[in-house]
């Protein structure tokens, strides 16, 4: 079960962070498209109205847009009264793009109420982290999946940083040592941390329990154990079964609570987890 952190923010209505998933909707606003890695189980769509899962949208948003969504979204009979969290998780990396920063910006303006919420890859997490607390970021997730650049080179096929590409065991140990940085100083500022790993069978599960022990000593509340969507340079791999990361997800709850409703979502994702409202659909896509 997640834990919130020392008090200074109040996230019980957050559904990724021990609050109810069966009542809270979270909006996710597609802004930010661009990345600066390269995962190797990663293929992301900007104009995609029919998969469910990170990483895709039916279309990208400036932030004057979605703040217009938010609001429609808001005013909505249906959506408005359980929407407790606006989220940026894509397409790309939300810190590769300022308009996440934009959106944040001009959603706490007009709905100072709405948790603000975001994921990222943590690469530029260190140097971010100050502006993400000044905007009032309440949860953060950060994708870790391994601790070993070795591991992380055949995870991570490039990396872009200060200007500069980096590939293999250099790129890895790049990303890895801002992952835990940013993470740690996350932790100082109260923000409540989830880190998501996806598990890889034959490339990272041992590596699982020592992510969960590291994040656990930096600050983070839940780990969220993600199965493998095979694709890109996975896309011959064999996605772990229900029974393994159940198998996995016991074993490290001993260490940090395991976050189990996760639905691997989309970049534009509206409504409730366990009934997902696709902009489309609801009456909030391209119209």
């Amino acid at each position: 079960m997640a834990t919130s952190c020392s008090g200074r923010k109040n996230i019980q209505g957050h559904p990724c962070f021990g609050g109810n998933h069966h009542g809270n909707g979270r909006m996710h606003l597609a802004v930010a498209p661009r990345c600066n890695i390269k995962c190797g189980y990663c293929s992301r769509l900007h104009d995609c109205a029919n998969e469910s899962r990170p990483g895709v949208t039916s279309r990208l948003l400036t932030p004057p847009e979605a703040l217009e969504k938010v609001r429609e979204v808001m005013a909505s009979d249906l959506l408005g009264p359980m929407i407790k969290v606006i989220g940026i998780a894509g397409p790309g990396d939300p810190l590769a793009n300022e308009e996440t920063f934009t959106t944040f910006r001009m959603i706490g303006e007009e709905f100072p109420l709405l948790i603000k919420c975001m994921s990222t890859n943590g690469l530029l997490l260190p140097e971010k982290i100050d502006e993400l607390e000044t905007l009032g970021l309440h949860s953060l997730t950060v994708t870790i999946n391994t601790l070993d650049p070795v591991i992380g080179a055949r995870i991570y096929s490039h990396v872009r940083y200060g200007g500069k590409q980096y590939r293999g065991e250099e790129a890895a140990r790049i990303l890895i040592a801002n992952q835990l940085e940013g993470l740690r100083r996350a932790a100082l500022f109260g923000m409540t941390i989830k880190v998501n790993t996806v598990y890889i069978p034959g490339v990272n599960e041992a590596q699982i329990p020592l992510v969960a022990e590291k994040v656990k000593e930096l600050g983070a509340s839940v780990m969220n154990v993600m199965p493998l969507i095979p694709q890109a340079d996975f896309a011959g791999a064999a996605p772990p079964t229900v029974e393994e990361i159940a198998a996995v997800q016991a074993a490290n709850e001993k260490i940090i609570g395991q976050f189990r409703h996760c639905r691997q979502c989309r970049a534009d994702a509206v409504g409730v987890i366990d009934r997902e409202e696709p902009p489309l659909r609801a009456g909030f896509g391209d119209a």
